[in-house]
């Protein structure tokens, strides 16, 4: 059992003293100012385009973890805790690649059969599953299960077992007013992955995508659209020519028609090379984890070809009759089987926490503080980014070269004291934050330092933008001791402490409290830069983070001298920068570094449905209300499905046996 803290009256006046005494306004001042210049020093390199946005997966990230290992071992810090060196190993997923075969053969009666080539009549999705099918073919609209507005494209038909076809996007997208235009989920149940959850959750072997011929058909409109004003605009031009005064046409109008002439040019291109049936590529959609079925896209030929000779109509034509009646228009497509095999493989790469030590001493050295900062980002863009279609270097300044920055200023004050701490002080740079707390998750699997005598953990993630005094602390509930800390400290500092008391959040501090382990984290807010090319270094607030290492250093000092370790408190609730919208409430933590069929959960809020359900981390769930769970995006879909108040049967794998847990869901939370 934990140890509780005292009321640290006698300690809290000692360190009001130490800090009058110590570090009076001109030598604070100063110190602030050293500092800022080191504190610019790191985060302009690590947010330099040279690092490439140290995206998983690029040299920039590697380069980034010699640099931070050597910022701790110049700093004094042990760097040979953890295999002699200061790199904690693993691997995470960073896309597929194809193997070999990719084949589809459409058979049909009367012994057609259809033998289709790969890039030309259909690809492979990389968001699915590699594997073999041989099933016959049903037709199901835009595969579409939706509560509000009511609509199913999978009733009436039979699909397991069955490989479907899907048309993308959403029916009546002609109508602002249709059933799912803005407001009514649209972008929801046109994703990909949605309609992928909704197959695999009515038992479907395989599914076949194709497009629907509405977007191709408006992007041609669009594109003849431009090309008609690109010609209008060089007929005025030449008009304007044509009326001048004088033997020569002024010079810049000569300059105009070229420019004019040039964009009619290049806009006549993108018509003449624009595919309205656009095939996806293999790695469009980024890759699942789970359990799923194999998902091919065909080209919207093929699939009229099957849909004439079984139902009498076009896809084109099947697409017009959706969007007048509101009806799916699913329906078997007798006689036709569809046996192929999709074939790839999941690419592992390395990647490293970076870990450096700060000894304690007496007979508390064994005992330990994390102190944390995830230095990965997004790289390039794409899966992650807030800018689509934009692949440039995402330097990530705040997100997270600001914490990353901070965390070795931390590591320098620590290790320059004349004494060392009582207790034994951790500084970890995480790796893979952005694909889901990766690097944190590994740590807390294998821990370089029984997690049993971790007494707490301190978490800095996008702290470079410090406005109006004002600091997001996460966990300030997680201990009894906080709240008086942060009160004195925060006086002491001039900050203004914004006080979040869950421990649950999306950062790396999540992975410690699920281990039921006292947690702060700091945070100055989101920002329009946010995973965008923007995020750079020169509109951090350096001075700002400077202050928040003064008060970080603060709250370590106080942990690692106090005489109790600080207790562990359960918060109801999770910290979210989002809203859940209309899903019922649960309370599962992901765990985003498990390999496993089901959706795999690290912990459970306190007093969550889930937690009275009897879910605990470590379960993997694999059903809920009678629907099969591969992964978290069919756990999300499948939750929209209930109401507040229901209580659903979850099925949960727990020592490898299944085990079976009714669940009262709760109302939403924002």
């Amino acid at each position: 059992m934990l140890r509780r803290l005292a009321i640290p009256s006698v300690r809290a006046l000692c360190t009001a003293l130490a800090v009058s005494v110590l570090f009076p306004v001109a030598v604070r001042a100063e110190r602030i100012e050293e500092a800022t210049q080191r504190l610019l020093e790191d985060v302009k390199y690590l947010a330099s385009d040279d690092l490439q946005g140290r995206g998983v997966g690029t040299k920039g990230l590697d380069q980034a973890a010699v640099y931070i290992r050597d910022a701790f071992a110049a700093a004094g810090l042990d760097v040979t805790v953890d295999g002699g060196d200061a790199y904690q190993d693993f691997e995470v997923i960073d896309g597929a690649k194809l193997t070999e075969p990719n084949v589809l053969t459409l058979n049909g009666p009367d012994g057609q059969s259809v033998t289709l080539e790969l890039g030309k009549d259909f690809t492979v999705g990389s968001f699915g599953d590699a594997g073999t099918f041989d099933a016959p073919i049903v037709f199901c609209g835009y595969g579409i299960d939706s509560k509000e507005p009511e609509y199913d494209s999978f009733a009436g038909v039979d699909v397991k077992d069955k490989v479907v076809i899907i048309m993308r996007r959403t029916p009546q997208q002609a109508n602002p007013h249709g059933l799912f235009a803005a407001g009514h989920g649209g972008s929801r149940h046109a994703a990909l992955r949605t309609k992928v959850s909704n197959a695999f959750q009515h038992g479907a072997a395989a599914i076949l995508f194709v497009n629907d011929p509405y977007t191709g058909r408006k992007e041609a409109e669009a594109l003849q659209s431009q090309l008609e004003k690109a010609a209008g605009e060089i007929v005025d031009v030449a008009v304007k020519i044509a009326d001048a005064e004088g033997d020569e046409p002024p010079a810049e109008l000569l300059k105009e028609l070229r420019e004019r002439t040039n964009h009619y040019r290049q806009v006549q291109e993108l018509v003449e090379t624009h595919n309205d049936d656009k095939l996806m590529e293999f790695g469009y959609g980024g890759t699942r984890g789970g359990k799923s079925v194999p998902i091919l896209h065909i080209s919207q030929e093929i699939c009229s070809r099957l849909l004439e000779s079984s139902l009498g109509k076009s896809l084109a034509e099947i697409e017009v009759e959706i969007d007048a009646t509101g009806e799916p228009q699913s329906a078997p497509l007798s006689g036709w089987i569809a046996e192929g095999e999709a074939s790839f493989e999941l690419v592992r790469v390395p990647v490293r926490n970076v870990i450096g030590v700060l000894e304690g001493s007496g007979p508390l050295a064994d005992e330990t503080i994390i102190v944390g900062a995830h230095y990965d980002h997004v790289g390039l863009g794409g899966e992650g980014s807030l800018a689509p279609g934009v692949k440039e270097v995402h330097n990530g300044a705040d997100d997270n070269a600001s914490g990353t920055a901070a965390l070795i200023e931390l590591a320098r004050r620590l290790a320059e004291r004349d004494q060392p701490l009582p207790r034994r002080v951790v500084f970890i740079a995480f790796t893979g934050e952005e694909r889901g707390l990766l690097g944190s998750a590994h740590y807390v699997r294998e821990p370089v330092f029984p997690l049993e005598s971790t007494v707490a953990m301190f978490n800095m993630d996008m702290v470079g933008r410090l406005d109006e005094e004002k600091l997001t602390v996460f966990g300030s509930g997680t201990s009894s001791a906080w709240e008086e800390m942060l009160n004195r400290l925060g006086d002491d500092t001039g900050l203004e402490l914004v006080r979040k008391p869950e421990g649950f959040g999306p950062s790396d501090h999540s992975s410690f409290y699920a281990k039921e382990i006292p947690v702060i984290h700091l945070f100055t807010g989101t920002h329009t830069d946010y995973h965008r090319p923007s995020d750079d270094w020169d509109k951090l607030n350096v001075r700002g983070m400077a202050r928040i290492v003064d008060l970080l250093e603060a709250m370590v000092v106080e942990v690692a001298t106090g005489e109790e370790r600080p207790d562990y408190v359960a918060i109801k609730g999770r910290a979210s920068l989002a809203r859940s919208g209309s899903r019922p409430y649960f309370g599962s933590i992901p765990d985003f570094g498990t390999d496993a069929e089901g959706y795999a959960i690290s912990g459970v809020s306190p007093g969550s449905p889930a937690d009275k359900g009897g879910l605990k981390g470590g379960d993997v769930i694999v059903r809920m209300g009678g629907q099969p769970i591969g992964g978290l995006d069919d756990f999300d879909l499948a939750l929209r499905k209930f109401s507040p108040g229901q209580e659903v049967e979850v099925v949960v794998l727990r020592d490898n046996k299944e085990t079976k847990l009714k669940v009262t869901l709760a109302a939403p939370r924002s």
